[in-house]
């Protein structure tokens, strides 16, 4: 982590939502963990708060962009490509470094070239977008290779935040699903990356598995016209962020252990096996990089059984910054998770509200996933009850937005009961836009 300046890193907050109330012998506590930032910036087209001398946090950008064949059709795939590219490059603020990398087999620096990055200004925009007038399609699907690359030339600046926004139309063909996990391995916690699919012949376990492994947003573009569109927002929102790097830190007394952690919302991203050890009993879970926003995550923690009476302390939630040589800066805010044993049944047997939707929202993503699969492999009654499992927890939780997507793949006869038919029909498109927003949730209302 490059640059660390209080004066131009948002504000946090933790907050804490739980029933602490165990009943005798009870051994596991459920937190929602809402944290919030504020004065960063990531509301469409604000720029993070400046610092001292005005400037806001230092950043690099890479956009990397499918030039296989299949880009060339239809022609005007390759064409929406370009413009969404140029579109995003006008997005840059000035001062932040950023290069174009063309993505075949191979991976080739399309600007600036040179192993550099470029600054962005009106000049270097220009120039930038002079060079994608050169990019055509030919060649196969290595997106490793184009991520190394990416890595390369982002840790060539001495800035704070690192991004990637990366296209691609087709299935990574020409490299290995283990060359492309060990990309990633290497490339987490180096840089965040947004992954978008565009048209419906690329594999969404691929570009979502991409985005999860490094902390960022994937979406299916159906249309390449919506591209230009979509290209502008995720540069906007990268535009926006205020601070990379963040973690969420537990600490724990003896005896107890973290069973899981999870962000849950704006989407369901289990960090649990991300953990890395911060000291005696305190773990590091990765966020990745923030702006304006708030996000909420479901700790679970295991606990010592205790008598009717006792109370402990189960879990210290706080916020910081690692650093390379095994410190870290403070981010200020924490939260604390309690345990509390009754004999009060009422009190025990209660389920926080909070914890109760993120539980059902956790389970939604879960069985769409599920039962996509399982209607991929022609077992009809298994997808039929998990997609109905699916429409009625949608339903339940004013999940409007999943509910639509799912109304697109199955016939909806009795949301409130789950009780639906697997459409014979069903456009690739839609079932490809559901897998891929699966994980998208709604927030609780508080």
């Amino acid at each position: 982590m490059a640059n660390f300046s209080k004066s131009n890193v948002p504000q946090f907050s933790v907050d804490v939502y739980q029933n602490e109330y165990l009943p005798e012998g009870g051994r596991e506590v459920n937190a929602i963990v809402t944290v919030a930032a504020t004065g960063g910036g990531t509301v469409p087209g604000a720029a993070p708060r400046p610092d001292a001398a005005g400037r806001g946090p230092s950043a690099a950008v890479a956009i990397m962009v499918d030039c296989s064949g299949s880009m060339d059709y239809p022609k005007t795939k390759m064409r929406n490509a370009r413009d969404a590219t140029a579109a995003a490059i006008d997005t840059l603020r000035d001062g932040v470094h950023f290069a174009v990398i063309g993505g075949t087999h191979v991976a080739k620096e399309v600007y600036p070239g040179g192993g550099r990055l470029a600054v962005a200004d009106a000049t270097t925009r220009d120039q930038a977008k002079q060079a994608l007038r050169r990019l055509g399609a030919g060649g196969g699907t290595a997106i490793g290779t184009w991520l190394r690359l990416a890595d390369r030339l982002l840790s060539s600046a001495d800035v704070s935040i690192r991004h990637g926004i990366l296209l691609t139309d087709g299935r990574n063909e020409h490299e290995s699903p283990d060359d492309l996990k060990a990309t990633l391995a290497a490339c987490a916690g180096r840089f965040t990356c947004d992954a978008r699919g565009v048209g419906t012949d690329w594999e969404v376990k691929e570009v979502t598995g991409i985005a999860s492994a490094l902390l960022g947003t994937a979406d299916i573009v159906a249309d390449p016209a919506g591209l230009a569109a979509d290209f502008t927002r995720m540069m906007e929102t990268a535009m926006g962020k205020g601070v990379a790097d963040v973690s969420l830190r537990l600490w724990t007394p003896v005896g107890t252990e973290i069973a899981f952690v999870k962000q849950v919302a704006p989407t369901v991203e289990d960090l649990t096996g991300r953990r890395t050890e911060a000291g005696p009993r305190a773990g590091d879970y990765p966020t990745g990089s923030w702006g304006d926003e708030s996000r909420d995550y479901h700790v679970c923690v295991r606990v010592p059984a205790a008598n009717i009476g006792q109370e402990m302390l189960a879990a210290r939630v706080s916020l910081v910054i690692p650093r390379s040589d095994g410190s870290a800066d403070s981010l200020g805010a924490q939260g604390l998770i309690r345990a509390v044993w009754t004999d009060d049944m009422t009190a025990s047997t209660s389920i926080n509200p909070q914890v109760a939707h993120y539980t059902g929202q956790a389970e939604l993503a879960q069985v769409i996933q599920q039962g996509i699969d399982l209607r991929k492999a022609g077992d009809i009654d298994g997808a039929t009850a998990k997609l109905g499992r699916a429409v009625q927890l949608a339903s339940a939780s004013g999940n409007a937005d999943t509910a639509k997507l799912l109304a697109k793949v199955v016939d909806v006869v009795d949301a409130a009961t789950g009780t639906v038919r697997l459409k014979t029909k069903v456009a690739e498109a839609d079932e490809m836009t559901l897998e891929t927003r699966s994980t998208k949730t709604v927030r609780v209302k508080k």
